[in-house]
């Protein structure tokens, strides 16, 4: 165990995706004197309510001081846990020791603070205007705290979320001209931490994600074990003034604010640093970023006469300019999806189904289209239940090898963004279906049938995309989007065609076909209709992960009322546009898999290998 120098004071702070009971304890150091003492404080918010409980005891003379502290520890769940270890002067009392709780707007508020300020500088710029926001003990600390609340009521805001970030980072900056000023405040939903000028102590902060956060965790302050058995899939985010020993931690710079929600940080002042949860999707390379081009002929001779306000454009091929006057445009695509099966013996009689033609509908045209079979067979076209292009082959020819090849041309119409400003359309979960709606998209409500344990632990997952973004719907859809993105491991064959997507949530890692399925879970366990749907993204000759555009892809679609079907690719953390092509889609792999057969008789050992190809023309 190690030891903590006299006179410093270190802060810890864990936020967790979910409720969790870590193992926490403080380390003391052994050598006492009588002209200094060391306290130590803990705050959290028993069952995640918001009444906090906080234990404290300013002169410890013990090493396992928290453990015995707590005498009921099946309350100790929580999706924050804040810690203050301090040696200091002998003499501070109860009233003296952080963390400082106090209620206000309806819930309690824990803040602690790492440093000395100009205590009558403070008086100065806190003044007597809010009488009961005035501090207990009378330290510098309680001082900044009482003004940070204060700042707050004047504002009207009753929670952190309901404070512009930058307005909030301001309050914190106005301490750092009055000494040091490292600060954590939570209202026990979000956590803000600020990182002083002139701190005392460097602030780092690391993120630890299952399945690799199940080990013991040290450092000079506290010692952190994730081990229990509920806690298997949480996330952890932790900010501390003493980094431990393992984790991949982050140095925050001078006058930095991060703020932090169920386990991510979902605002950052430091530029090029983490992004808000709900921003944009990352960067893309050159070839994943839809592009402004010049119009076509006839889309050019369309844009010269503005339509009368009057007149509702409705086919979206039509639409030349955004609202803004921005160019939309199409993009024209060749593709070819060659599949080859080799057989040790003779194939005497088989079927076969192949959903290979892409989409047609207003955003997306087909040009031309066509399916080659080296074998003679009874082909049967038609429309499947999901609408998708099928077709259904009977083979009594024998056969060893068998190739199926379909070549289209396919345009992608660009279209203006969504407004969701309209009445009608729901920006809030949980969303409001009729009777007959929820009838018809049953099939994309109902998730995989999993475990009830397993379905308990997605839900818990997909309701922290929820509550991190105060319940609003298209800043969650986009969160789960970006976060299978970041926090999930591409890698192939790590898993196979039954992998079910607890299995990609509890090892963190899949493919593009897994990335969607979990995606489809979490949405619909949110009752958002969800379909899978397969195709193909156009990734150009120079883009360095090729395997996705050598092969068919997949990603999700969620029908959002008075939109649409609307795509979102978690394996690429964007919106679909125009780089991808639509196939076929159902409610999982299986309805919307390219090509699929039986064989009846023959056959023995099947070899297969598929080649796609996909370029961008001009006409």
């Amino acid at each position: 165990m190690f030891q903590i120098p006299p006179l410093t004071s270190d802060i810890l702070a864990v936020n967790f995706d979910a409720p969790s009971s870590p193992t926490i304890n403080i380390n003391l150091s052994k050598k006492f004197s009588s002209s200094h003492s060391f306290g130590w404080g803990f705050g959290w918010y028993p069952g995640n309510q918001q009444s906090a409980m906080v234990v404290k005891d300013p002169a410890a003379r013990g090493a396992e001081v928290l453990t015995d502290a707590i005498a009921d520890w099946s309350n100790f769940r929580s999706n924050i846990f804040f810690s203050k270890v301090r040696g200091a002067d002998s003499g501070y009392s109860q009233a003296e020791t952080q963390p400082f709780s106090r209620s206000f707007a309806g819930r309690d508020w824990l803040y602690m603070h790492n440093g000395d300020l100009d205590k009558e500088a403070l008086k100065g710029l806190h003044g007597r205007q809010i009488r009961l926001l005035e501090p207990l003990a009378g330290t510098d600390s309680e001082l900044a705290f009482c003004n940070l609340l204060s700042q707050m009521q004047l504002s009207g805001a009753r929670q952190l979320a309901d404070v512009d970030p930058v307005l909030l980072h301001s309050w914190f900056q106005r301490f750092d001209n009055l000494g040091s000023a490292d600060m954590y405040i939570t209202d026990g939903q979000s956590l803000a931490c600020f990182q002083g000028a002139q701190s005392p102590k460097q602030l780092s902060y690391a993120r630890l994600l299952p399945p690799n956060n199940q080990g013991s965790y040290h450092s000079e302050a506290a010692h952190l074990v994730l081990d229990d058995p509920r806690d298997t899939f949480r996330t952890a985010f932790i900010v501390s003034s003493s980094p431990f020993s393992s984790g991949e931690w982050t140095v925050m710079q001078p006058g930095q604010l991060i703020i932090v929600n169920h386990g991510a940080i979902v605002w950052d002042s430091a530029p090029g640093l983490a992004q808000p949860a709900q921003a944009a999707p990352p960067s893309l390379p050159p070839q994943l970023q839809q592009t402004e081009r010049p119009l076509y002929p006839v889309q050019a001779e369309q844009a010269q006469s503005q339509p009368s306000p009057h007149v509702l454009v409705t086919n979206p091929r039509s639409i030349t300019l955004t609202p803004e006057g921005q160019n939309l445009s199409y993009r024209l695509y060749e593709l070819t999806h060659a599949t080859h099966y080799e057989y040790s013996e003779q194939v005497e009689h088989s079927t076969h189904v192949f959903r290979l033609q892409p989409t047609d509908d207003p955003l997306q045209e087909v040009v031309h289209s066509e399916l080659t079979i080296t074998s003679p067979a009874e082909e049967i076209q038609f429309e499947d239940v999901f609408g998708n292009q099928s077709i259904h082959c009977t083979i009594d020819t024998p056969y060893s090898s068998l190739s199926v090849i379909a070549k289209s041309r396919v345009k992608i119409f660009a279209a203006p963004p969504d407004d969701h400003s309209l009445s009608r359309r729901q920006t809030s979960i949980p969303l409001i279906w009729m009777p007959w709606q929820r009838q018809m998209m049953m099939p994309y409500l109902l998730p995989s049938e999993l475990p009830e344990p397993q379905l308990r632990e997605l839900t818990e997952y997909a309701m922290s995309f929820v509550e991190r973004n105060d319940y609003h719907l298209i800043k969650t859809i986009n969160d789960i989007n970006l976060s299978i993105y970041r926090d999930y491991q591409y890698v192939p064959g790590s898993t196979q065609l039954h992998t079910t997507p607890f299995d990609v949530y509890s090892t963190r890692q899949g493919v593009c076909q897994d990335f969607a399925n979990l995606f489809i879970c979490l949405t619909r366990l949110l009752s958002i209709p969800a379909r899978y749907r397969m195709g193909y993204i156009y990734t150009g000759a120079n883009y360095e992960n090729k395997i996705q555009s050598d092969a068919s892809h997949a990603w999700a679609e969620v029908y959002l009322p008075y939109i649409g079907w609307r795509g979102f690719d978690p394996t690429n953390g964007c919106m679909v546009t125009q780089d991808h092509i639509r196939v076929a889609c159902g409610r999982n792999y299986i309805d919307a898999t390219p090509t699929s057969g039986t064989i009846y008789k023959g056959g023995g050992t099947e070899t297969l290998r598929v080649e796609v190809k996909m370029r961008e023309i001009s006409e």
